[in-house]
């Protein structure tokens, strides 16, 4: 029965990806929305049928007491047995049938389901956002916002049927029930009603931007303690915890200060709703009695109408809390609404085919880029690099080495010029076409928080067992991995390397980025301080590899120790973003130009400052 419920509508089921979603709360909620239509009907109609099945027992209440002060006992069980036996049987087998009904649906076919398909669906769109947009937010503010806003839209949903629509069918159906004892009990009930209602109006107005604020404190709190988290071996080596819990605390102030903005319209709303449910107890209560009195009601619609009237009240104060809730839960949606619903903006053409890759020839044609500032970057920088050319890029921090590397990898659009690969411009090729033809190998070679073995085979999932740990020997890493051991155990492929690779030393990671990058055995081989964080011994024991590495590649290598790179087919050497240098190593000595200098200077195989050139922002 569970199984039925839980697999009305699959969360995870193919759906099309939408590059620009609505931004705007309801249009974005609705198109999630679509395949619970059916679903969301019928716990509509079930809420509406267990609150008419609860007045009606209200007022069935009312009618047995006329009839049993109408009658001796034996006349009332002779004329009215049957019918209270019928009343027993719905009572024990249909309201258990409808409620049960309501439950299923609300609990096991909606609540598991909307949250989990708007977390799939929010985590895939922002999955397919730019790189450029993960560096301008906090990993761990996204993260919540991810996880945040599809469980308060499965709690928003919740609230609606179990509360709202509860609430509304029961106050109809009160209406009507009062109505049919005595038009004269609904004056009351206006009155207050209309308070109520904008008590509610009034809180909702304000409980939305109020819940919003509130979570937006707590991601932003939650992407700051990540943040120190992640970075804890900076925080430890520069003894700055203090700064960092100094930090923590403000945005935990901050997050307190909007809590208790939240808590003071809860309070505010406890003591208008006490003093107006009061208003409504005496005064249905109080009139019923009145018109007993007069002999316009029998004592069973006095006992009805305070029996509505305290279920009405104890109710009041949970589909307030219940419609404050579902507005809170809004709120929560569009705080995490900034980041889940924006727009993708680097994406591939309508007309983008996978990338060819018969040559490995490389275009860089007048590419300015500056990350929409008036300096860094590249400017009007034109290179051809031949197929199966071994190129090596040297240059300052700042020069553009890196946006170079960024724009052939189309982590950014250039903003203008070209980029174009056997013929074909990135931008007209799929990215993901163009990312598997090149193989990358950073200075900082983070990895995964998974075993060794997934690490790997990131780079080609396809891969066999003896194909990964061939790669690993070549990049002398097999050795070390069989001797790792994390704290659950598992050893040698195994083995979780840790977040972002910490369990390892700086080598281990670099080797492991190596082996996977061999692995993957892309055409186009791109290696920014691929080395960097080898020893000498470990670094002269892989230059073989290096070697086999680039075979019948066409390579980009960004060094900073030049010894690296002197045996490259050529070297380009870019200042400001433009090339000022190109040529084979030997040349470029005999030129006496920046190279010569640079090669000069170099003090243990790495840059050393130089003040005649200019430095340029990244």
């Amino acid at each position: 029965m569970f199984r039925f419920f839980e697999k009305l509508v699959d969360p995870f089921a193919a759906h099309a990806a939408v590059n620009d979603p609505p931004r705007r709360l309801w249009p974005f909620l609705r198109s999630f929305m679509g395949p619970f239509r059916g679903v969301f009907w019928a716990t509509g109609l079930a809420a509406a049928g267990v609150a008419f099945i609860e007045l009606w027992l209200i007022s069935y209440s009312g009618q047995l007491i006329d009839t049993l002060t109408a009658a001796d006992p034996d006349t009332a069980l002779r004329e009215h047995g049957l019918e209270l036996l019928l009343v027993a049987g719905f009572v024990l087998l249909v309201r258990p049938v409808v409620f049960g009904l309501q439950a299923l649906l609300l609990n096991n076919a909606i609540l598991p389901n909307f949250g989990t398909l708007i977390r799939w669906r929010s985590h895939g769109h922002v999955l397919r956002q730019s790189v450029g947009w993960f560096e301008d937010d906090f990993a761990g503010r996204l993260a919540s916002r991810v996880m945040q806003a599809p469980s308060s839209a499965g709690d928003a949903v919740y609230q609606m049927f179990d509360a709202i629509a509860y609430a509304i069918s029961y106050i109809l159906g009160a209406g009507i029930l009062l109505w049919t004892a005595d038009p004269r009990l609904l004056i009351p009930l206006s009155f207050w009603l209309i308070p109520y209602g904008a008590l509610v109006v009034w809180t909702v107005r304000r409980m939305g931007p109020a819940s919003k604020a509130a979570s937006e404190a707590r991601s932003t709190l939650t992407g700051r303690v990540v943040d120190a988290y992640t970075n804890i071996h900076s925080v430890k080596m520069f003894a700055q915890g203090d700064r960092e819990l100094a930090q923590a605390r403000d945005a935990m102030a901050r997050t307190r200060t909007t809590f208790q903005r939240e808590m003071r319209l809860f309070t505010i709303m406890d003591l208008c709703l006490t003093l107006l449910n009061g208003i409504l107890i005496v005064g249905v209560t109080g009139w019923a009695i009145w018109l007993w009195t007069a002999g316009a009601a029998s004592v069973g619609v006095v006992a009805a109408a305070s029996a509505l009237v305290l279920r009405l009240s104890n109710m009041s104060g949970w589909i307030m809390m219940s419609v404050s809730q579902f507005f809170e839960a809004l709120g929560v949606v569009g705080e995490g609404m900034d980041s889940i619903a924006q727009p993708i903006t680097l994406l591939d053409s309508a007309w983008a085919k996978p990338l060819r890759v018969d040559e490995g020839r490389i275009e860089f044609r007048e590419v300015s880029h500056h990350y929409g500032k008036d300096s860094g970057g590249l400017d009007d920088l034109d290179l051809r690099i031949q197929p199966r050319q071994k190129v090596g890029l040297v240059g300052r921090s700042g020069a553009g080495k890196s946006t170079l590397v960024k724009l052939l990898l189309r982590f950014y659009d250039a903003e203008r010029g070209a980029i174009v690969i056997d013929g074909q411009d990135v931008r007209a090729v799929t990215q993901d076409s163009l990312r598997a033809a090149i193989g990358m190998v950073q200075q900082d070679s983070s990895l995964l928080h998974r075993s060794v073995r997934e690490n790997l085979l990131y780079g080609r999932p396809d891969a066999t067992e003896a194909e990964m740990i061939d790669a690993a020997r070549q990049a002398e890493a097999h050795d070390f991995i069989l001797r790792l051991e994390d704290g659950e155990g598992n050893r040698g492929y195994d083995a979780k390397v840790g977040e972002r690779g910490v369990k390892l030393s700086g080598g281990q990671r670099q080797r492991i980025a190596l082996a996977r990058v061999i692995l993957k055995d892309a055409p186009i081989l791109v290696m920014d301080e691929a080395t960097s964080a080898l020893d000498s011994e470990v670094e002269a024991a892989i230059q073989e590899t290096l070697a086999s590495m680039m075979e019948g590649k066409t390579v980009i290598a960004i060094a900073h120790r030049l010894s690296t790179i002197a045996r490259m087919d050529r070297i380009v050497v870019i200042d400001g973003g433009r090339i000022v240098e190109d040529g084979a190593h030997d040349a470029l000595l005999a030129q006496g130009g920046i190279y010569a200098r640079l090669w000069n200077r170099q003090s243990g195989g790495f840059l050393a400052l130089d003040p005649d050139l200019t430095e340029a922002a990244e």
